[in-house]
């Protein structure tokens, strides 16, 4: 396959653990953006909400890390 000008560089470069990653690292960011921003609201949010949002926004942040452990431990594994 040659080098089209529409193809960004690092299209060849990320594999599908980097894409992953990626994916789940852009779910937390957008996750903490909106904790921020209801942290910025409180008035507008029961205690048990705002728990509820910590909670899946620690999800989150949990699920990715697991994610680049495993990945960490099935490249080690190849090797």
């Amino acid at each position: 396959m040659g080098h089209h000008e529409d193809k960004p560089k690092w299209m060849g470069t990320v594999d599908f653990s980097g894409l992953k990653l990626k994916l789940i690292s852009s779910i937390v960011a957008i996750s903490g953006i909106q904790l921020l921003k209801i942290f910025f609201d409180l008035k507008d949010y029961t205690k048990e909400e705002i728990y509820l949002f910590i909670a899946v926004h620690v999800t989150f942040v949990i699920s990715g890390v697991l994610l680049a452990l495993m990945d960490y431990i099935a490249s080690k594994v190849k090797h």
